[in-house]
């Protein structure tokens, strides 16, 4: 089976690099600058489980290939619209999507785009980031990947990509409820890129803090109360259990989406929190730490965009 991950950034790298290193047949859907990384230093993985170099095929939008078998999304989701456009030369009528983004609002706009028999469930656990030099750098124990479909029912095209994904330097999991997988995910995602970057702190202080424990477990009920509404189907003591997953982590931790605010990055405020708001609002649901986050992020929006043109 081929496989085209589109990018090669920290996510998509990383795991489309495991994959590669296992001998899949891999192809990475780049950028002109990307790609001259890639040619020049090789993918380079720095990672608590094993550092490597290879040499990876790319391709570049508008040049001609065939049809992949699989194409993985690892993008954030402020580029989808704009991924989506470049990989629709490569997908063909059997063409599985594996989408790998937090959330859930991009669902709607790839089945739309691909149809939704061809769209699978998926997500990913791994703390990365890419430096300036185009190097992933992995840190963290997990560097996990659940996929499955949305039916939850195991099919021969699940079972052969979990027999493709197996015995990689990474864990690529069939999950028979990827629905409950990626609404948790969601869940614990937006509470911690919430609190994060409220606070412009690791997830240590925060939680040690004197309202800390109140404030996480808050802001979870609250997203939980809007996803129950919504009919997701998460579990009865999810919260508990995350704020227990919270507490577990270590102190430094940080939340993706702190560390694109540290760098002056966009933020998928829109996708993640602001989806969720406009839930709350069509289910009457009054979440105020939400709404806080989200003022927040806005703001950096407003005052990242106005940095950007000072700068020019």
């Amino acid at each position: 089976m081929k496989v085209l991950v589109v990018g090669a950034g920290a996510v998509g790298g990383y795991f489309g690099g495991r994959l590669l290193e296992k001998g899949v047949d891999v192809t990475f859907l780049v950028r002109k600058r990307r790609k001259q990384q890639l040619e020049e230093r090789g993918l380079v993985i720095k990672s608590i489980h094993g550092d490597v170099v290879l040499s990876p095929k790319t391709l570049q939008t508008g040049e001609k290939a065939d049809d992949f078998d699989v194409v993985i999304f690892s993008n954030k989701a402020y580029h989808l619209p704009e991924a989506i456009r470049d990989v629709k030369p490569y997908v063909g009528e059997k063409t599985l999507i594996l989408p790998l983004l937090n959330g859930m609002a991009h669902m709607e706009l790839l089945w739309r785009e691909f149809g939704r028999d061809n769209v699978l469930g998926g997500l990913c656990f791994i703390e990365t980031t890419l430096d300036a030099q185009g190097t992933i750098i992995q840190s963290s124990p997990s560097h996990d990947v659940k996929f499955g479909e949305w039916s939850g029912e195991i099919t021969e095209r699940v079972k052969a990509l979990e027999q493709l994904f197996s015995n990689c330097n990474a864990r690529f999991r069939l999950s028979e409820r990827i629905v409950t997988d990626m609404w948790h995910k969601y869940l614990f995602i937006a509470t911690m890129s919430g609190v994060t970057t409220l606070f412009r702190a690791p997830i240590g202080p925060i939680r040690n803090g004197e309202y800390g424990q109140e404030i996480l477990l808050s802001l979870l009920k609250e997203i939980a109360s809007v996803m129950r509404a919504h009919g997701a189907p998460i579990d009865e003591q999810i919260e508990a259990k995350q704020l227990a997953q919270m507490n577990e982590m270590m102190p430094e931790m940080k939340s993706s989406m702190q560390r694109d605010m540290e760098k002056g990055y966009m933020v998928e405020a829109d996708h993640l929190q602001g989806y969720l708001l406009k839930l709350a609002k069509q289910y009457q649901i009054d979440t105020p730490l939400l709404k806080a986050v989200y003022h927040h992020l806005k703001i950096y929006e407003l005052g990242n965009r106005y940095d950007s043109k000072q700068a020019t």
